[in-house]
C-alpha cells in the first residue's frame, strides 16, 4: 500500500499497486476529474511531482509532457508514495 497526496487540497488517500491512481481516488470518495477513464479524453491528467509510476499500456504523452511530469490517472499505477498537483 502507498500513501497519495492530492496537491493544492492536500488530501491523501491509499492506493495498492494493482489500482489505478484514478480507481483509488474515486474509491476514497474523492471528486478527481475524469471522463472516459481509458486515457483517450485527457480529463485525469494530473503532475507527478514526487514518486514512481507504471503502466501496463504507455499513454499518449509527447515527450514534453512527460518531462513535465504530467501522468494519465487513469491508466497509472504506483509504485512508490506519491505526490500530485492537479491544477
Amino acid at each position: 500500500m502507498y500513501q497519495v497526496r492530492l496537491l493544492p487540497h492536500d488530501m491523501t488517500f491509499t492506493i495498492d499497486g494493482e489500482q489505478t491512481v484514478l480507481e483509488a481516488a474515486l474509491n476514497a470518495g474523492i471528486a478527481f476529474p475524469n471522463r472516459c477513464q481509458v486515457g483517450a479524453c485527457a480529463m485525469c491528467m494530473c503532475r507527478k511531482q514526487q514518486g514512481t509510476i507504471r503502466y501496463q499500456l504507455e499513454p499518449m504523452l509527447t515527450e514534453k509532457e512527460q518531462a513535465e511530469g504530467w501522468i494519465f490517472a487513469c491508466q497509472a499505477m504506483a509504485s512508490s508514495d506519491l505526490v500530485l498537483q492537479l491544477d
